[in-house]
């Protein structure tokens, strides 16, 4: 089975079946392993992409629900670490193992697709169900504010 859609704005056609997680199909066959595995059950948010610009968990999102559209993992950000969360992701020093920083960062790039300018209310609304195990709550709520006021200067 061949299922054709837009990947990091590259059309690919993914051969895999229609109920097969976007997940396994994002990182075993399109070798993209910056999305992660956390909990299967879009609860963590350790897997959360875009489609068509929303933010969605691909452990549960089927390959059949995704044909024909816009899929954007973390590595579509920037290549370099020069996205303006990934710089705030930095300065912030908001990582601390890592693993669900995919799934932050990309909640928090629908967040800022969409408001630039969130209030607190906002920004927990948005990037509730993402799970970070560390407890970095506070440097990921600093570290949005800080990539909106970056955003919108530019």
């Amino acid at each position: 089975m061949s299922v054709k859609l837009n990947v990091n704005g590259k059309a690919v056609n993914a051969k895999a079946e229609p109920d097969t997680p976007m997940l396994w199909v994002l990182r075993d066959e399109l070798g993209l392993t910056g999305t992660k595995f956390g909990c299967g059950a879009q609860l963590c948010g350790a897997c959360t992409v875009h489609v068509n610009g929303v933010a969605v968990r691909s452990c549960g999102t089927p390959l059949s629900a995704v044909a024909g559209k816009d899929v954007a993992t973390v590595e579509s950000l920037s290549k370099d670490n020069s996205h303006p969360l990934q710089q705030a992701w930095i300065k912030h020093d908001v990582p601390q193992c890592g693993y669900c920083q995919s799934g932050q960062l990309m909640s928090a790039a629908a967040l800022l697709e969409k408001n630039k300018s969130p209030s607190d209310a906002d920004i927990d609304a948005a990037m509730s169900g993402n799970i970070c195990r560390c407890g970095t709550y506070p440097r990921i709520k600093a570290a949005i504010k800080d990539a909106a006021a970056t955003m919108r200067k530019a």
